[in-house]
């Protein structure tokens, strides 16, 4: 009896169409030897299937300027798919899974998963967020540094080995390896960003871990707000609206964001990011009148959760 293929991962990606230059949101499911995508979840036959036998992956891709967190599938017989995901991690995860079923089919093994944390544990009391806070000690902390490379000034900055150093001196991990796992996290949090183009590499998945213990790979402490108004937001699906208020009260809300044929994906940077001196944690509404919005969020875990609660509410709402 003919084994079936194993579900690897599933979930909505938005994608090109193969004709129009239209995307469409598509439920999408990696199996050993293809990709299946569907227009709804509970659709029982999928809209199309693309072999991965013979197929290259190419991430980040930058052919559609206006959209991030692009990945493009070229089959065997050179037609190109392409397909977005709504933040970071979420593209990355999936590009690493395309790229081992393709090796393992390239090999005649079967797809299967190692598990990272066997040999390399972190204490389950790690607080972050106390973490980050003790790294900013003015005294105790990390020290933030003018530093240059190619001819390019980093203002309050540190290298990723300070920050592997200062996480085994301050007893906060075991060893270097713990340490590049705890600082990827804070990356992956916010609480540090990437600065220069060997960290932010490394940041975008071109590495093999997301932060770099190199004495030439430069990031600086995140989380900071200027010239931003905080806002208490309501998500409603039924209209799909997005209604804004004053935090300091009152019952009428200041406006509304029309949700219905929205896109929304997390960007790393913005329009006159400088000017604004924003980076963390941001995620942007385009409604389907072309107008731009540029949220940020507390944490990435926030991010994400309001990335996912609003497409849905786009998907469904009225």
């Amino acid at each position: 009896m003919e084994r079936e293929p194993m579900r690897i991962r599933e979930g909505y990606l938005v994608k090109k169409g193969s004709m129009f230059n239209t995307w469409k949101p598509m439920w999408v499911v990696l199996l050993e030897d293809g990709i299946e995508f569907y227009k709804r979840k509970s659709d029982n036959s999928p809209k199309g299937m693309i072999p991965l036998k013979g197929s290259t992956i190419n991430s980040p891709c930058q052919d559609f300027g206006k959209r991030m967190f692009v990945f493009k599938l070229t089959a065997a017989k050179q037609q190109d798919h392409f397909f977005q995901a709504s933040y970071l991690e979420e593209r990355d995860a999936w590009v690493r899974d395309i790229k081992k079923a393709i090796q393992c089919i390239d090999g005649g093994q079967r797809f299967a998963r190692k598990s990272t944390r066997k040999s390399i544990r972190l204490p389950e009391t790690i607080n972050l967020s106390a973490l980050y806070l003790s790294m900013k000690d003015p005294e105790k902390g990390i020290k933030e540094l003018k530093l240059e490379k190619d001819k390019k000034v980093f203002n309050h900055c540190f290298t990723g080995t300070a920050v592997i150093d200062w996480l085994v001196s301050s007893n906060s991990i075991r060893n270097r390896k713990e340490g590049l796992m705890l600082a990827s996290s804070l990356l992956n949090e916010g609480y540090l960003q990437p600065a220069g183009d060997t960290s932010k590499a490394a940041a975008e998945g071109l590495s093999d871990t997301p932060f770099l213990d190199l004495s030439d790979a430069y990031y600086y402490f995140g989380h900071r707000r200027k010239n931003w108004k905080v806002r208490k937001f309501v998500l409603r699906e039924d209209p799909a609206y997005l209604h804004y208020y004053d935090p300091a009260g009152g019952e009428d809300p200041l406006g509304a964001i029309h949700l219905r044929g929205c896109v929304v994906t997390a960007v790393e940077d913005m329009p006159d990011s400088k000017k604004c001196d924003v980076e963390n944690n941001l995620f942007e509404i385009i409604t389907a009148s072309e107008v731009h919005y540029y949220l940020q969020a507390a944490s990435s875990a926030e991010r994400t959760e309001w990335i996912k609660a609003i497409q849905t509410v786009a998907r469904t709402g009225k």
